[in-house]
This record gives structure tokens, C-alpha cells and sequence, in this order.
């Protein structure tokens, strides 16, 4: 009987590690979104070449990008178009796979998310009007007498409002928009003075605001990459393996020369 009973211990205690070995292989698929079959891609649409709206559909190079990865994944990429700064909280929480919105990788951003190898190379620059006083990157001036516009919580913004022994201008001089759009048509109306944004979206954005120029030089240099849970380690290893394919048969070069000319 004892026998019997110790045989039976056993059974079970098989039976439950078994079980819960499966459940945690059930975490792990789901969080790879392989039962649904998508990839859900968070982005923050008005970062042109990066990502816009073409009418009613997203186009840009992450978005572009995204896609072929989804497609090495063999999954169908959803992008859902949300406020930056709600990128890195929402993937930090599952409810989005991943962000691709021109993502600088940073310190603080990597204590909440993970972050894929690099894809681009990212140049903070600096828009004034055409008839300013400010003529090159050492005029600018975090004393009180310039206003500089930026968009809430992208790098511009997190550079421009630390201190001046960090390389910034104080946050009391800085003035957050939700979009660089609106940073700029602020610029356009008197209300700052400058605006700090990524070089390509500066190109665009002056591109169709006359009286508008981009000063000489680059503000700051950063990396660009795709933001992943931390909590979603296989992700991760996937979305990098399908990105470095796709860095090395030349397709991530591809789309980005489509989009930026290398003039």
C-alpha cells in the first residue's frame, strides 16, 4: 500500500510539472502573438519618412521595415497610431508587440523596454526662420531669450530641457507640442523660436513652410531600434534575426534610400 501511494505521488507530481511546463509554453507563444497572428506594431504617425498616413493607409520607413519583418515572422502587421510618448508604456505593458517610431535608443528608455539591434542613424537638428537672428547652432541660448519647440517626449525634447552643463536649455525655455507638425506651425506664428526635431522629418516639414531653414549641423547623433517588452525575450531574439536578414540582403537599405536621398 505504502508502494502504491509513493507511485501515485509520483504520477501526480509528474502530471503537474508537465502542466505547468505547458502553461509557461503557452506564455511564451502568446506573447510571440503567434496565435493571433499579428504583430502589433505601435507608431506615432507624423514622423515623415519614418512613418505618415498616405490617405488612409501608413507608409514610411518603419512602417515599411515592420512589415517585412512580420512577413519573416509569418505574421500580419497591425499599427496602431498612438501619442509618442504612450510608445514605451504601451509596449512596456504588452499592449503593443513592439514601437517603431523613430525610436532613439536611450538609459531611461532602456529601464522599461528592450531594444533591437540598430537600423538607422538619427541627426537632431535645429529649425529656425529664414529671417532670424539665429544664424548657427552657437547662437542658440538657454538664457531666457529664446523659446525652443519640441515634441513631448522625444529626444529633442529630453536633450533640450536638461540643464546647461548637460548640453540643454532649461526646461523652463523649452515648449512641448503633441506632434513636430504642430512645433512647427508654432515656429511659423512667432510663438518659439526654434524647434528641435530629427533631421528628416526638419527636411519635410521645411520643405512645406516657406521662410523656413535648418541650421548647419547636427544637434545630436543617435540610434534608431525597435522597442520590445522586456518581458518578451523570444520576440526580441526573432525580431533581430529577421532584421539582420534584412540588413544583409540590402532590403532595410533599400527602403531607406527610397524614402531619404543620399544627397
Amino acid at each position: 500500500m505504502k508502494n502504491l501511494k509513493k507511485i501515485i505521488c509520483a504520477v501526480l507530481a509528474i502530471t503537474l510539472a508537465v502542466l505547468t511546463f505547458a502553461g509557461c509554453g503557452g506564455s511564451k507563444e502568446k506573447a510571440l502573438t503567434a496565435t493571433e497572428g499579428k504583430l502589433v506594431m505601435a507608431t506615432n504617425a507624423s514622423f515623415p519618412p519614418y512613418e505618415f498616413k498616405d490617405g488612409n493607409d501608413f507608409a514610411g520607413i518603419d512602417v515599411e521595415i515592420a512589415g517585412k519583418i512580420a512577413e519573416q515572422l509569418g505574421l500580419e502587421l497591425e499599427i496602431k497610431d498612438v501619442e509618442f510618448g504612450s510608445i514605451i508604456g504601451g509596449v512596456e505593458t504588452g499592449k503593443f508587440d513592439m514601437g517603431m517610431a523613430g525610436m532613439t535608443v536611450t538609459d531611461e528608455r532602456k529601464k522599461s523596454v528592450n531594444f533591437s539591434d540598430s537600423y538607422a542613424t538619427g541627426v537632431q537638428t535645429v529649425i529656425v526662420k529664414e529671417d532670424s537672428a539665429i544664424k548657427s547652432l552657437d547662437d542658440l541660448k538657454g538664457d531666457g531669450s529664446m523659446k525652443f519647440g519640441v515634441q513631448q517626449d522625444t529626444t529633442g525634447d529630453i536633450y533640450a530641457s536638461d540643464t546647461a552643463e548637460n548640453g540643454g536649455y532649461g526646461e523652463e525655455n523649452i515648449i512641448r507640442y503633441k506632434t513636430g507638425n504642430e512645433a512647427v506651425l508654432a515656429l511659423v506664428s512667432g510663438k518659439v523660436d526654434a524647434v528641435i526635431i530629427d533631421n528628416e522629418p526638419a527636411k519635410s516639414y521645411v520643405a512645406s513652410n516657406k521662410g523656413l531653414t535648418i541650421l548647419d549641423g547636427a544637434w545630436v547623433e543617435e540610434q534608431y531600434a525597435i522597442a520590445i517588452s522586456k518581458d518578451n525575450e523570444e520576440l526580441l531574439t526573432k525580431v533581430n534575426e529577421a532584421l539582420n536578414a534584412l540588413i544583409d540582403d540590402g532590403t532595410v537599405k533599400s527602403i531607406i534610400d527610397k524614402y531619404i536621398s543620399a544627397k
